[in-house]
């Protein structure tokens, strides 16, 4: 067939790359003619007027190569069905029907605005196509399961490119490396997938130029809507590569649309739960809450791209993998991708009378203790990472021959490790630390559990199994691995959360005159206090060998007498005085700097004062 032919592949990736390529600037052009234009709104992220109905130069580049190399004729016996046992149509005629219809529904609601409802009718029509036609997921037994499920999945991916066609170059940029990751996936297995794969990953490649930050050009719903729906179908087309095992039928799909999957289960989430509809609008994506953590718009776009690059290489890894492997890999980047959503959803976003909406409702207590009692999650992630890094321990103390052997060894001893390290954990106390904060002796306290709780497992794996059949080694291993994944996650927190302070700290830019102790305690009052409304650039000190250094991130940019050319260069509103000594001569210098460069001046001091206890 003519996808079997490899320079065949190659014209077709070219021509649709050109295609799109060429017909990009034709579409804008039209569309600013005619005033197709997307203005900026308060529920919107651009702030310029910018072109729409770039999904037509898409669908164009991946509509013409597909419809010249697709076997419409296959799916004719779907419809005059003679038998009960048909092979599965072409995929790409398939996708040609089922995207066109897709790019139609969304350019008529580019011009006209469709009910919500509207849409997600048609979307389910033609999800409907798709599983009449005989594609399924293949994840349960029962084929009407898995057919509402393989409509779920279709409909699901649908919208959430839509979802995340809300930053330049993002819905674009995901679905070119998932397009990528798809043409790798299938090489040499389905060459029709393949073709299909580096048809869509050309056009998108092309439609960047154009797309990424600062875009000229939008793609609207006639495009980001058939994006989502020829990925939805290439990963349902998972079952027919053969997967190597039945963990990967799950995963593999999942990871490699993990970007969409991640944003629209978050945002979706949050705004039910605040409250709001989650088929309204707005600023709350996983792309905007990078930006408010001080990302620039390129530097959220590229960390998402990131995300997908790595979670698609893991996909390609699991595909190869068997099921006892295949964890040592979904396991962290499932943990990863939880925490960071758990991060990314603690940035406030709504106003305070939107969650207010959340007070009342019948799910209030569970919030109040995720909110408030963060020790239950805490509780439940190392769970998680007890069971990771034992298993992770056998399965890098042992070869792939040996492993399956071990393996289940693993399982019987897993629930007495489990317990052996949580009774140690509680005995030592590191549940009764302060959620986000740790010190010295915090380390200390987790070391001490680590230790204590491999004693435990050690002793307790003696008692019962002799330890028969056990390495010495592996308890070595666990014990670097719970150890490193202990202290890695608290650390985690506290880098979030300090970094989310520091990248969100707004007001009046100021230089900290004193970088020792006194500047150190005022640098972190106000990093936690944001009523000051007050951001530092800097300190200046009086102890040259300090200049060039930096004190809890921030550089310290001089001594006093270069306090002039820092002025202009950081827009200095004032002056801080994180010092007590009160040198006449010094402060009487700082007082005509001050008000020399019209700047505001005020000395930071901690002091305790007696309280009358005469009520």
């Amino acid at each position: 067939m003519f996808f079997n032919d490899i320079p065949a592949l190659y014209f077709t990736t070219f021509l649709s790359f050109f295609l799109c390529l060429a017909l990009t600037p034709v579409v804008r052009l039209v569309a600013i003619k005619k005033g197709w234009i997307a203005y900026p709104t308060k529920d919107r992220w651009h702030k310029k007027p910018t072109a729409l109905l770039g999904g037509v130069a898409i669908y164009l580049g991946i509509a013409i190569p597909l419809f010249f190399i697709a076997d419409f004729s296959s799916i004719l016996p779907h419809i005059i069905r003679t038998s009960d046992h048909i092979a599965l149509p072409s995929i790409g005629a398939v996708i040609w029907i089922g995207m066109t219809l897709l790019f139609f529904l969304g350019l008529l609601d580019d011009f006209i605005h469709i009910k919500p409802q509207t849409k997600l009718v048609g979307q389910i029509l033609v999800a409907s196509m798709v599983t009449f036609l005989g594609f399924r997921l293949h994840w349960f037994s029962s084929l009407t399961v898995d057919t509402t499920l393989t409509i779920v999945w279709i409909v699901g991916i649908i919208n959430a490119f839509n979802l995340i066609d809300n930053m330049d170059g993002l819905c674009a940029g995901t679905g070119f490396i998932a397009a990528s990751y798809l043409a790798l996936l299938y090489a040499g297995i389905l060459p029709e997938a393949t073709l299909v794969s580096v048809i869509i990953a050309g056009a998108l490649a092309a439609f960047l130029f154009y797309n990424f930050n600062p875009a000229s050009i939008f793609m609207g719903d006639c495009g980001s809507l058939f994006i989502g729906f020829i990925l939805s179908m290439l990963c349902l087309y998972y079952p027919e590569a053969g997967a190597a095992n039945v963990m990967s039928l799950y995963a593999v799909p999942i990871m490699i649309l993990m970007v969409p999957i991640l944003d629209t289960s978050m945002v979706t989430l949050i705004r039910i739960l605040s409250g709001r509809k989650a088929s309204v609008g707005g600023k709350d994506h996983t792309s905007h809450r990078l930006v408010i953590m001080g990302l620039s718009e390129k530097g959220a776009v590229l960390f998402l791209y990131g995300i997908g690059a790595i979670s698609g290489m893991a996909a390609l890894f699991v595909n190869k993998s068997d099921t006892l492997t295949s964890p040592a890999v979904i396991i962290p980047l499932a943990l990863s991708i939880i925490l960071m959503g758990i991060y990314l959803s603690q940035i406030r976003i709504y106003p305070e009378k939107e969650f207010s909406a959340l007070r009342g409702k019948s799910y209030t207590p569970i919030l109040i203790e995720l909110t408030y009692k963060r020790q239950l999650m805490l509780v439940i992630l190392d769970f998680c990472l007890i069971a990771f890094a034992y298993y992770l321990s056998y399965r890098l103390r042992f070869d792939s021959n040996e492993f399956p052997v071990y393996f289940k060894i693993f399982l019987h001893s897993l629930p007495a490790v489990i317990a052996c390290k949580f009774v140690a954990f509680f005995v030592v106390g590191i549940y009764r630390g302060v959620w986000g904060y740790m010190s010295t002796n915090d380390v200390l306290v987790y070391l001490k559990a680590s230790a204590l709780a491999t004693i435990l497992s050690v002793v307790t794996v003696t008692y019962i199994y002799r330890f028969e059949a056990f390495s010495k080694g592996i308890f070595v291993i666990d014990w670097f691995l719970t150890t490193g994944l202990l202290l890695g996650s608290r650390v985690s927190f506290m880098v979030f959360s300090d970094t989310m302070k520091r990248k969100t700290l707004a007001g009046k830019t100021v230089l900290i005159y004193g970088a020792g102790r006194g500047g150190e305690i005022l640098l972190r009052e106000i990093l936690n206090n944001k009523r000051l409304k007050i951001k530092p650039v800097g300190f200046i000190d009086d102890d040259k060998l300090k200049t060039g250094k930096t004190l809890q991130g921030y550089p310290i940019l001089g001594v006093f007498k270069d306090i002039k050319s820092h002025l202009d260069k950081y827009k200095i509103s004032g002056m801080l005085i994180s010092f007590n000594n009160k040198d006449p001569q010094k402060l009487k210098a700082i007082k005509e700097v001050c008000k020399a460069n019209d700047l505001f001046l005020k000395q930071f001091s901690v002091h305790l004062e007696d309280i009358d206890l005469e009520i």
